[in-house]
């Protein structure tokens, strides 16, 4: 693979505009070869070339090779085809090349490509010192955690109400833990928190801007030590006088974060109940807290990692890109280059493999028990290994759905049962077997959609994993989903043809008990296996679906995430599926399956009340959970957003009166309001949604950030 595509797909998506545009400087070095090329044929046209270094003379093969200083590696400024140097401008430090061979032929292009290269540098560099800079503050911010966790453990652990020598314990801890008593007073910093969306968990444990500390005598050492929290781990010489115990009075001001995470809190919140700061020192509590400040390790570690990443591309993207103007130019400009970028802060700074190396002692001592080994499974988990087994039964599945599908066109052909003759069993079959089939139809489509956007997101490095929250290393891939999907699917068609009967025993005059139950116990089979305890078939990813569906459900009660309102708006294209549960219900329940006849439970009062509120729960369900987001994030984008989901609403309403119904009246408010709901929707979907007739961005007519290169891509998903 060349550079420039393993460059490309190594980028971090969040950051894509920050790394080096090296395709753009490589099209510069292009145009410069195609000048040098127009302007200085080859003397030797045809024939074999030969480098020159076949023609010197041998240095034989046990001669050692001495370090001999040729003039042409002398450092002398005249024969160098560049200076690089720093400047300061407007107290931003950046590098200004100057390219000393100007008056040559072609110049002018190198002095263009010198040029770009510079802003590309400048803006890597400073994009690497404002990050440095970032995680350095978020460091800060899990000191200050660390401290009350660590004083949360000893009150925990040790209660005061136990008599006993606490000065062992309080000798355990770092004098670190007095001298950030002030600093705990404080509010975190609000730009650690809105610099990186990645660093969530960081408010594990708030301190209460009430009441501050009183101030310490610790010594100028101390002070440097909080100052600078990230150090390399240096052998020190014991200090009796040194130590001093740990003040427990920093949780006097610590209280767990209230984040309104639960139905309870919400309603208080509302009801603005009290609020009590008072802090349980319970094993629960300190679990987790425990648990919390884990995740904000492992997220601010892996932030580390990618920043470790960033930097080490960018100068191995500078170094390819100078090797290829050397070659194009026979100059040797690129030592000259790469040594300032060495020296640089991109090439020079350790502050984040220090950060990296101190994070690494820290999580491996208080969340892995000392174990080296579980700590790093943990903060660089492994690479999920493909199993044979599931691509073979994805095929092997995908076969039997594929053979059982051909097979049932063949016996519809075959039993001719398209034929007059049997009209009045197939009208009964499609109005009584086909609404239970197609369940699984809805909900296999769906799992082959979600696997095929869980293929282009690997495909184009998102993170879906992280992003939605997944435990690591329990996500599953497309050919998991694709295996689940296909094998519901090959049992449903299974189970179809098993029951594909349009004549009644002429014995018992009844269709066979058994197959007429096959797609209810299908049904229960599925709901069994979704809420099965054990730990098979991907039990991680089953509860974390019932745990957003759950919160869904109970919308206006649960802070809203990003994965409980993505499924909330999947689950808006699968009304279709809920009414075919509904009629699961009304066939089986107040039916008589054995003669497929559902005895007018679709006429009732009750059926028709909720098929209204089957049709609209989903969308109900995203009306809640904007307005909550209205009323926690006030802001105003959140309201249209319900907007359009309540007009949505009011056309499922109307349309579902119409089709019962049957009134003129009805069909003229139906379509009315339906045509609303459609533009309005069609607008937000278009033009918000995908940033459509957006003249200003740099993707013509589309918004400025594009996941897929490819534009057609996204037209034609609108036409679609």
């Amino acid at each position: 693979m060349k550079f420039g595509k393993e460059f490309a797909s190594q980028m971090v998506p969040e950051w894509q505009e920050a790394y080096m545009n090296y395709d753009f400087l490589k099209t510069l070095l292009k145009e410069l070869q195609r000048f040098k090329h127009r302007t200085k044929p080859p003397a030797t046209p045809g024939g074999l070339k030969r480098k020159l270094t076949l023609y010197r003379a041998f240095s034989g093969l046990t001669q050692r090779q001495h370090n001999q200083i040729s003039p042409s590696s002398s450092p002398d400024i005249e024969s160098q085809p560049i200076f690089v140097n720093s400047v300061s401008r407007n107290g931003s430090h950046s590098y200004e090349t100057t390219f000393l061979m100007s008056s040559d032929e072609g110049g002018e292009y190198e002095l263009v490509y010198f040029r770009r290269l510079d802003d590309e540098f400048n803006k890597v560099d400073k994009f690497y010192r404002a990050k440095v800079q970032e995680v350095m503050k978020e460091a800060d911010v899990l000191n200050k955690q660390m401290d009350a966790l660590i004083a949360f453990r000893i009150k925990v652990e040790n209660p005061p109400g136990i008599n006993f020598d606490r000065s062992v314990e309080m000798t355990r801890l770092a004098s670190d833990i007095a001298a950030s008593a002030a600093a705990l007073s404080a509010a975190t910093p609000s730009g650690a928190r809105s610099a990186s969306r990645k660093a969530v968990h960081l408010e594990a444990i708030e301190e209460s801007t009430h009441g501050q500390a009183d101030d310490d005598d610790d010594n100028d050492d101390d002070e440097k030590e909080r100052k600078t929290p990230i150090q390399e781990a240096k052998p020190q010489k014991p200090k009796i006088k040194g130590i001093k115990p740990a003040p427990l009075e920093v949780l006097k001001r610590v209280k767990m974060n209230n984040t309104l995470e639960t139905p309870r809190s919400t309603i208080k919140g509302v009801l603005k109940f009290p609020n009590h700061a008072d802090l349980s020192f319970s094993r629960e509590n300190l679990r987790k807290v425990e648990e919390q400040l884990k995740r904000a390790f492992v997220e601010f570690y892996q932030k580390l990692r990618l920043l470790k990443s960033y930097s080490f591309l960018n100068t191995l993207a500078f170094s390819k890109i100078m090797k290829k103007y050397d070659k194009i130019t026979s100059r040797s400009a690129s030592k000259s280059y790469m040594r300032m970028v060495d020296n640089s802060y991109l090439g020079s700074s350790d502050e984040v493999t220090k950060l990296m190396e101190r994070v690494e002692a820290t999580f491996i001592k208080h969340f892995s028990n000392a174990n080296r080994t579980k700590g790093m499974n943990i903060l660089r988990p492994k690479a999920k290994r493909e199993r044979h087994r599931i691509t073979f039964s994805t095929g092997f599945f995908a076969g039997c759905l594929a053979s059982l599908f051909l097979a049932l066109i063949m016996v519809i052909r075959a039993r001719k049962f398209m034929d007059k003759a049997h009209d009045q069993e197939r009208t009964k079959y499609m109005a009584t077997m086909f609404p239970l089939y197609s369940l699984f139809g809805f909900v296999v489509l769906h799992m082959v959609m979600y696997a095929i956007n869980i293929f282009y997101w690997r495909k184009y490095r998102v993170n879906y994993a992280f992003i939605f929250g997944f435990k690591p290393g329990t996500e599953l891939g497309y050919r998991e989903l694709l295996l689940l999907g296909f094998g519901l699917g090959a049992l449903a068609l299974a189970s179809v043809h098993s029951n594909l009967d349009m004549e009644l025993d002429p014995k018992t005059k009844d269709y066979e008990a058994f197959t007429e139950l096959l797609p209810l116990l299908l049904v229960v089979s599925v709901l069994i296996i979704l809420f099965l305890p054990f730990n098979i078939l991907y039990r991680s990813s089953r509860f974390f679906l019932l745990t957003c569906l759950f919160h869904s459900i109970c919308a206006p009660l649960y802070k809203v995430t990003l994965p409980d309102f993505f499924l909330a708006d999947q689950l808006t294209s699968q009304v279709q599926a809920f009414r075919s549960l509904e009629f699961y219900l009304c066939y089986y329940g107040w039916g008589d399956f054995k003669h497929r006849e559902t005895n007018n439970c679709q006429d009732s009062g009750v059926y028709k009340t909720f098929y209204f509120i089957v049709a609209v729960l989903p969308y109900v369900a995203r009306l809640l959970q904007c307005l909550r987001r209205l009323f926690e994030e006030k802001d105003p984008i959140q309201g249209w957003n319900g907007l359009k989901y309540f007009l949505t609403i009011a056309a499922v309403c109307l349309r579902t009166a119409y089709s019962l119904n049957k009134g003129i009246g009805w069909r003229i408010i139906a379509w009315i309001i339906s045509a609303i709901a459609a533009i309005f929707c069609t607008y937000w979907d278009f033009v918000y949604d995908w940033g459509l007739l957006n003249r200003h961005s740099k993707n013509r007519w589309l918004r400025d950030k594009l996941l897929v290169p490819h534009k057609k891509i996204y037209f034609g998903a609108m036409v679609s």
